[in-house]
This record gives structure tokens, sequence and C-alpha cells, in this order.
């Protein structure tokens, strides 16, 4: 799976799906419209009645970055980590330059041109990005008023110590939003890591892993796509649960 997320096709099916003009990420007028503008709509429902602090976000698997950007608009700091150097060199080059072209998948070989652009009214000074492994936060990354992970949980190879490092480095008060599909691998985590059981939903399994000193603050489906080719598209539904620590 890491490699993939190095890969030419990965960066360029990723800038489109964060970054990307909804007639181009959805280009059939009968198509679901649901699934666009997901890395928008995860931070925009996370952060729904979230009173606290806006001083320093972390945006964990931040892939190219969209979320990161909207994180600045209303956070002082915000830190976009991700595992992938080609996810986070393109994050990079949109926060310092402004936008990238990049080429996206029509048919076979033949692609379109597009350029991503940072997001308009979004101080590029409040956001930094680096490589990061959610697995393993350096110390001196801090803890944080709110972090956001969004469709991370499915692809660690340890999801519960994911959810205990996350939950270390929310502030008294602070909020974790979460997003994932579930879609649980064996190329990514053994069976007994995945959180999934017959008689419990897996938002409960997340809570447990939590533990008491969090809250569940909002529950949601949110619909997501990716699309492959113009006639191929990933369709999705995440689970988004958003997560208060207790003061």
């Amino acid at each position: 799976m890491r490699a993939y997320y190095e890969s030419d096709r990965a960066v360029a099916e990723y800038l489109l799906f964060h970054y990307g003009e909804d007639a181009a990420a959805m280009p059939w007028p009968a198509g679901p419209q649901d699934g666009l503008r997901f890395p928008v709509r995860t931070v925009a429902a996370g952060l729904a009645g979230h009173a606290g602090p806006r001083r320093r976000a972390l945006d964990a698997g931040c892939a190219v970055g969209r979320s990161t950007f909207e994180l600045a608009r209303t956070f002082a700091e915000v830190v976009g980590g991700d595992l992938s150097r080609r996810f986070i060199g393109a994050a990079e080059t949109l926060r310092r330059e402004g936008e990238l072209a990049y080429a996206f998948v029509e048919t076979g070989h033949v692609t379109a041109a597009a350029v991503a652009r940072r997001p308009a009214g979004v101080a590029a000074g409040r956001v930094r990005f680096e490589v990061a492994d959610a697995l393993d936060l350096p110390p001196a990354l801090g803890d944080f008023d709110v972090i956001h992970a969004a469709n991370l949980l499915d692809r660690v190879s340890a999801p519960r110590r994911l959810l205990a490092g996350l939950a270390d480095r929310v502030r008294p008060g602070g909020r974790l939003i979460l997003s994932s599909p579930y879609t649980w691998l064996e190329a990514c985590a053994p069976p007994a890591e995945w959180l999934c059981a017959a008689d419990r939903p897996t938002h409960a399994l997340i809570g447990g892993a939590l533990g008491p000193g969090f809250r569940l603050a909002a529950r949601a489906d949110l619909p997501f796509m990716i699309r492959e080719h113009a006639r191929k598209f990933q369709w999705s539904v995440a689970e988004l649960t958003v997560w208060d620590r207790l003061a």
C-alpha cells in the first residue's frame, strides 16, 4: 500500500479528490454528487458546535492537504502530517506557491491537464507540512486543541495504537475528529487489529479504545468519491465520529 501512495497516479488522484472542480471529479450528470468536496466537509462537520480554543490543530494523514488548509481558516497554527513524501511535497508546493499543475487519467495513457490551487482566504503562514508517521508522532510536535484524522484508521498497521497516540495529544476540552469507511485489509493490518465486531458497531469500539476521557459528541455518514478514470469511480461512505476530551 505504501508504494501506491508514492506514485504519480496516487498524487494526481488525490489532488483531484482534494482540489478538483466538481465537473472533473464527477463528469456524469447522473452520477452521485454527494461524495464531492469530502476534505472540506469532514472539517466543517467535525468542528460544528465546538466552542473550544482554536490555537493549534493537527491533520493526521493529511494526504495532499486540503483539510489542513480548511482547518487554517480558524486555527492559528495547523500541522499537516503524512507518511507519503510525495503527498507532503505536493501539499508544501501548494502552501508555498499557491498552485500545482498535474494531470489526471481520462482513459489508459490519455490524461487531462489541471491545476490545484490553495483555497482562497487561507493564510499560508498558519500551515506547515511534514512527513510524519501517525503511529509514532515526534514528542516535539506537542499537543493540540483539535486533531483531524480522515480515512486513516483503516490504513495503519495498529488502529488501537493510533487512537491511543492521537488521544494523548488532544488537550483537555479539545476534540478528535475521525472518519473512515472501515475498509479493513490484511495488506494494512492483521485481522486481530481490526476494529469490527458482530455485536458492537465500530464507533463503540473506538470509544472503548479512547477510554472514559472522551465523549462521543456527534456521528454522521459522509459519502466520498475518488475518481480513477472517466468511467470508474470509488464511491464510499465514511463514518464520521467526533470525540470531545473531557476537561
